[in-house]
């Protein structure tokens, strides 16, 4: 496995506020790398981090240059545009002429269930067939790295399985996953990696199974141990 980000002591802070602490974080092709912790804990800043969308105030990001990257974030923007010109409009910008920008858009829809909401307003469309026009944007783009903000955060169970399911065909299909979750379930179901983050730092890195079973996890944070068990204050 390559790897595609790499973080070097990189530390981010918003004003008066220290939001990472020197983080140290490599992410390898072929991953699903969960980003758990309770709110405020930094999750959402390292995606940006890692996507690029927020610069380090302190340490250095290392990229794969080669490696294409996409962004799905807890509430998506959609356009007042159809849901088929949501997806076009992203692959046009990107530099794909417009017919055929149209021409993908539309498998792409397909691909997520979509196909028949193609002509409808996608502003108009329920919460989770919105994050699945986001998944059809997103994935329209071939990224090879994939980044997902709290995907199912605000949708129903319904809904949920369904997003769930994409983001595994997505990563069967190669794409590697980084997901901030709340959703315990959903780190177990769909990760192979697991940050633990508090406080704007990692206290624990460990894979999905030694993080929710092993005897690991006690030894490496304690309060990791107490966030799985809902104990953590």
């Amino acid at each position: 496995m390559t790897g595609l980000v790499q973080l070097h002591a990189v530390g981010v802070r918003y004003g008066g506020v220290q939001a990472l602490h020197g983080v140290n974080l490599r992410v390898a092709a072929g991953e699903r790398l969960a980003l758990v912790g309770a709110n405020g804990s930094g999750k959402s800043t390292l995606l940006r981090v890692l996507h690029g969308l927020v610069s380090p105030t302190r340490g250095s990001v290392l990229r794969d240059s080669a490696a294409r990257q996409a962004m799905v974030f807890q509430r998506p923007h959609m356009l007042r545009l159809s849901a088929l010109n949501n997806v076009a409009l992203a692959l046009w910008i990107r530099g794909t002429g417009w017919k055929q920008a149209r021409q993908l858009a539309s498998q792409a829809l397909g691909r997520v269930g979509l196909g028949d909401a193609a002509p409808r307003n996608a502003r108009t469309l329920s919460g989770g067939q919105q994050q699945r026009l986001a998944l059809a944007r997103a994935w329209s783009l071939g990224p090879d790295l994939l980044f997902l903000d709290e995907p199912t955060s605000s949708l129903d169970p319904n809904a949920k399985r369904e997003v769930e399911a994409l983001m595994g065909e997505f990563a069967q299909g190669g794409t590697t996953l980084v997901f901030a979750s709340h959703n315990l379930g959903q780190v177990k179901r769909l990760a192979t990696r697991v940050v633990y983050l508090e406080q704007g730092r990692v206290l624990a890195d460990l894979p999905v199974h030694d993080f929710f079973n092993g005897s690991r996890l006690g030894e490496t944070s304690r309060e990791a141990d107490l966030f799985i068990k809902g104990e953590l204050a």
